[in-house]
């Protein structure tokens, strides 16, 4: 009976500990990127590829892909974040959701050869960011 009730208080403390906000998950459940590995390899250089690119201005086509790869992949990332029980709660997925709408809008702009209005966008980007990293990057430090 104790070893009963010793294993029930565990796992309900696990299960306790995952659901706490600020504690976003280290990486998923079946594949090995790490959460910090996904910011360092794929979302910070995609928007500084992004932002620099429309600061810049486009200056021909090829500059133009460029661009729209990096907010694709921006996009494409925040499927990611949810996915394989990577998302820890509720705060986590709203920002999931808002770098998702951020990027189609800027993907709208960038299809228009809009620059200043993309530029404008990654400003839903950043803000995404700083959704989820008030919660679970800076309250851990």
């Amino acid at each position: 009976m104790r070893i009963r009730l010793t294993l029930v208080l565990v796992a309900c403390a696990v299960v306790a500990s995952l659901a706490l906000p600020g504690n976003a998950q280290k990486k998923g459940r079946t594949r090995p990127l790490t959460t910090s590995q996904m910011m360092a390899g794929l979302i910070k250089p995609q928007l500084t590829i992004l932002k620099e690119g429309l600061e810049a201005g486009p200056k021909d086509d090829d500059a133009w892909k460029s661009i729209a790869t990096s907010a694709a992949l921006l996009n494409e990332s925040a499927y990611l974040m949810m996915d394989d029980g990577r998302c820890p709660d509720k705060v986590w997925s709203d920002g999931c959701v808002m770098l998702e709408k951020a990027t189609v809008e800027i993907l709208k702009q960038v299809d228009a050869k809009n620059a200043p209005a993309a530029l404008a966008g990654v400003e839903g980007v950043t803000a995404s960011c700083k959704h989820c990293h008030t919660e679970h990057k800076y309250k851990k430090q």
